[in-house]
């Protein structure tokens, strides 16, 4: 077990919500604060308000990692006796860091989006709106036989062979190794001046183009030679697109009255706003968490039957109505399904490498809306 500072607990985040899937422009990463330091408690929320930074001191937190950042736009003057200015104050003056995920972790497998279709219980989802295609590469590399498996777990730990819901995929066949250390070689096996025969297994194993520093660094770390014979291949199957939105199927075909009192129940809401004929039959489901407005056409042109978002305006409501598309506005806050989510997957990825850290989700209030 090792304490752990603020850089390690970003570096996993990192790992699962990718800064590269942001969107040109999104203000993500450290906004506030360092990271360099020891911190024993990490704060998931959804938004960054006085409440949240007030509920971060009480429970000794130094870092908050935020879907919403809270500087999205640039500031122009930093007053202390102003909401935003008391907020940021207090962050400084108690060191705590805020560090923000938006739209990388609406993308991110596993991030929002993926959260809302598993809410909502959709099967064999897909991403609504693709924005990243990234390439495959296979590595292809020998190593004695009795070295093989810590190789292809060290390989899978490091993100390769990841296919579809399965990790850890490769491919082994034996065969023999031949080599002839020369003066000044070092060899694992065998001596300088003598042609050496080992058995080996080929191991092939595939990964994206991002993880290729951090899948060599295993292989070469977890390979007894000190020459590693291994060979890459570009692949012209590329990896799953990923992106905004989801889109799959209901188990059971249900009217849009009775899927909107779902979406209610499933994320604790108050009140919902609904368009579309509430006896429509709907079965092929889209969500995407936010701001929706601009993927209605989207959705339809993937056969939505019902489009589950937030934010959506009265004009956009007509042209969703005018298209047949049936909407299920339920606000920007249904978002809030990211705290336990990152929560949970970072406590996971922090108690595998053995780190003293508490990691919990924030349970400051911060939806601004109320139904009367």
């Amino acid at each position: 077990m090792k304490t752990v500072n603020g850089h390690e607990i970003i570096q996993l985040f990192e790992q699962f919500s990718p800064k590269y899937l942001a969107e040109e422009g999104d203000p993500i990463g450290l906004q506030i604060g360092k990271v360099n330091e020891k911190v024993e408690n990490v704060m998931i929320t959804l938004d960054v308000l006085e409440n949240v930074v007030d509920e971060a001191i009480k429970n000794n937190v130094k870092l908050i990692i935020a879907h919403h950042p809270p500087l999205f736009r640039p500031l122009k003057s930093l007053q202390t006796d102003t909401y935003q200015g008391r907020m940021i104050e207090k962050l400084i003056k108690h060191d705590i860091a805020v560090y923000a995920a938006h739209t990388n972790l609406d993308v991110a497998t596993g991030g929002v989006n993926d959260l809302l279709a598993d809410m909502l219980h959709l099967q064999d989802t897909s991403v609504l709106v693709p924005t990243h295609h990234e390439e495959l590469r296979k590595l292809v590399v020998y190593v004695p036989k009795e070295n093989a498996k810590e190789l292809r777990t060290a390989l899978g730990n490091a993100g390769a062979g990841h296919i579809g819901n399965y990790s850890h995929c490769s491919f082994s066949t034996e065969g023999k190794g031949r080599f002839l250390p020369e003066e000044g070689t070092n060899p694992h096996t065998g001596k300088q001046g003598s042609l050496e025969e080992v058995a080996e297994e080929k191991v092939e194993t595939v990964y994206p183009v991002s993880l290729e520093k951090k899948v060599l660094k295993a292989m070469f770390t977890h390979h007894p030679y000190e020459e590693v014979a291994y060979d890459i291949y570009s692949l012209k199957n590329g990896s799953p697109a990923l992106g905004l939105g989801r889109i799959g199927h209901l188990q059971n075909e249900m009217s849009l009255k009775e899927f909107a009192l779902v979406v209610k129940e499933t994320f604790g809401m108050d009140g919902i706003r609904v368009i579309g004929d509430g006896d429509a039959k709907v079965k092929k489901v889209a969500v995407l968490g936010g701001d929706g407005n601009k993927f209605i056409g989207k959705a339809k042109r993937q056969g939505a039957d019902v489009f589950v978002s937030g934010d959506i305006y009265y004009h956009t409501a007509h042209d969703a109505m005018m298209m047949g598309l049936n909407v299920v506005d339920a606000g920007h806050h249904i978002e809030k399904v990211m705290k336990d989510g990152v929560a949970s997957h970072l406590e996971k990825k922090s108690s595998e490498k053995g780190y003293i850290v508490n990691i919990f989700a924030s349970k400051a209030e911060t939806n601004p809306f109320t139904y009367m």
